[in-house]
């Protein structure tokens, strides 16, 4: 398989076609930001990195974001457990990975930035708006209303009107977000970013426009393919 990185590729341009990969270069102390002007190999050696185990990395993460892309026509005739098992897995777990690991690049890029971007300022409020929606919205799909759909499989099943009311408010809960990303998607130009924005500047609006359709996917999978089979049984 051919990856679309090698030893002399620069650090930027790495980060640029994996945004995710700036959490491994972070975890090793890797600048790849103002200092992500060099080679791969070069900045392993001046952190005495191990070069074939970061490149290691580097290839699994390019491997897990290749094998993650969805495609929805494969579970419109899913089994709805199999749907549920594939959202939890898919998008559930990573959602809560991403949300942590995007936190303190929002965090520090308003900071830094904020004064002379004052739109920055906003992204920090949505971003953690959206945070907080997401955590609670997915943890009460695990908790309560993923074991409940298995309980309206059943056609004698006791209070059913009262399940298809969480069911319901929890598309509530997709609109809300769709709203937070589409204030983003506003006020950041399409996440585009300025002229005079540094790599972790330019980092953050990849992985905001990269977690927006991640969210779109999921909320696709529940409320066009899952959630109908119970809505209008």
């Amino acid at each position: 398989m051919t990856y679309p990185f090698s030893n002399t590729t620069l650090v930027k341009d790495i980060v640029n076609e994996m945004p995710k990969a700036a959490d491994l270069f972070k975890q090793r102390r890797i600048d790849f930001c103002c200092g992500g002007n060099i080679p791969l190999e070069q900045a392993a050696a001046e952190r005495s990195v191990d070069i074939d185990e970061l490149t290691n990395d580097l290839v699994q993460l390019y491997n897990t974001e290749e094998n993650s892309k969805d495609n929805p026509a494969v579970w419109t005739d899913s089994a709805s457990q199999d749907i549920i098992n594939h959202i939890q897995k898919q998008y559930h777990l990573p959602l809560e990975e991403e949300l942590a690991q995007l936190s303190p690049y929002v965090t520090k890029v308003a900071k830094v930035h904020g004064g002379s971007h004052p739109e920055l300022l906003r992204v920090y409020d949505l971003f953690y708006e959206l945070k907080k929606e997401l955590l609670e919205h997915t943890s009460k799909e695990d908790a309560v209303v993923f074991p409940m759909l298995n309980l309206l499989d059943d056609p004698n099943v006791e209070n059913k009107d009262e399940m298809i009311n969480h069911i319901i408010e929890l598309e509530k809960e997709h609109d809300h977000a769709g709203a937070i990303l589409k204030e983003l998607r506003d006020i950041t130009s399409d996440f585009t970013p300025p002229l005079d924005a540094c790599g972790t500047y330019r980092l953050v609006y990849k992985r905001l426009e990269m977690l927006e359709a991640d969210t779109f996917m999921h909320v696709h999978l529940e409320n066009n393919i899952l959630f109908p089979r119970y809505i209008g049984a």
